[in-house]
């Protein structure tokens, strides 16, 4: 079933050749951009786990992930959903000093996930993850690398209209910061979709504070899995999309749970039987450096910063037939 919508008036303003031009210049600008705002470097990662490591990430506890069975050991690995959970890993396995943090390309297939302007099957990410010190998990450290990425995302779009000055995409520097119980004590009649909108609206570019939990209306802002994100201070990074009018998320990110966060959020979230997979119990019993990381959405970035109207123009995936047709029929162009 389609879902897309056609902005009135909509015309790329690059063509199908400058399009790839851009987005190979926005991946390599971004990249550096990104990696001198955290100190971050590079590693490879992997595109399925095994089922039973407990390394996959859950997301909203409901999304079916793909998987296979393996013809040489008969074990069934599963295709990734995002690399949360591995990344930490991957700084203790790899010996990464404090300060210093990791970043990779991921590839995932969500095949629960909605066909839309905004969502595919097809998810790639710039996944990132950092070693932090315990006392440094605060607000203040959420809010200030917040910052930085924002930043990094408003450099990469200077470079880009220098490229391209017909590209007339302008992105709010300045950032709003909001907690989901704010923004539901703001719209209390709105859904959290709407808050977003509304809110992102007049102020164009914010950070949506403390997702996960429930608030004081007993429903949560969004859903969360319990084990990465520490539901108190974690949050999206999002921009007002003129093209298509809306809020835009670019980023889902956060300081990642301590033992006790861990602990306290798979008892609130009812995911008990977690504490027995390998991962939650090199977690709990202290094994793991305390870290902040989140997701980046690589064609979401291009997205926005090229003023694109359909996600499938700047990323190759599967689209039904109907969505076909009507981006056809107004001249949007799918990869």
């Amino acid at each position: 079933m389609s879902h897309v919508t056609i902005p009135a008036g909509y015309k790329s303003t690059l063509s199908l050749y400058e399009t790839q031009e851009a987005i190979a210049l926005i991946k390599k600008t971004f990249e550096s951009n990104l990696c001198h705002a955290l100190n971050l470097k590079r590693v490879s990662a992997p595109l399925f786990v095994d089922r039973a490591s407990g390394l996959n990430d859950d997301l909203n506890g409901v999304e079916r992930p793909v998987s296979f069975d393996m013809l040489e050991t008969g074990e069934e690995a599963q295709v990734v959903h995002s690399l949360a959970k591995w990344k930490r890993y991957a700084l203790a396995r790899y010996r990464f000093p404090l300060g210093e943090g990791l970043y990779t390309d991921m590839n995932a297939i969500r095949r629960d996930e909605t066909l839309d302007n905004l969502h595919s099957v097809y998810v790639d990410q710039w996944d990132w993850e950092k070693v932090i010190r315990e006392e440094d998990r605060t607000m203040d450290l959420l809010r200030d690398t917040m910052e930085r990425i924002v930043t990094a995302i408003c450099i990469t779009l200077d470079r880009i209209k220098w490229e391209y000055p017909q590209v007339k995409t302008a992105l709010e520097r300045q950032i709003a910061f909001v907690t989901t119980q704010e923004l539901e004590d703001l719209y209390p009649d709105k859904t959290p979709k709407e808050r977003e909108n509304l809110f992102l609206r007049d102020h164009h570019t914010a950070c949506i504070l403390q997702i996960g939990g429930a608030l004081r209306s007993g429903r949560p802002h969004d859903g969360r899995a319990p084990d990465y994100d520490d539901w108190q201070l974690n949050g999206d990074i999002m921009f007002w999309n003129e093209v298509l009018g809306c809020a835009f998320e670019i980023s889902s990110m956060g300081i990642r749970v301590s033992p006790q966060s861990l602990d306290e959020q798979l008892r609130l979230s009812g995911h008990e039987e977690r504490r027995a997979l390998p991962f939650h119990q090199a977690l709990l019993r202290g094994e793991l450096p305390f870290t902040i990381g989140g997701g980046i959405g690589q064609s979401r970035l291009c997205m926005l910063l090229l003023g694109k109207a359909h996600i499938g123009e700047v990323q190759s995936s599967y689209w039904d037939a109907d969505t076909r047709a009507q981006c056809e029929k107004a001249g949007i162009v799918l990869l």
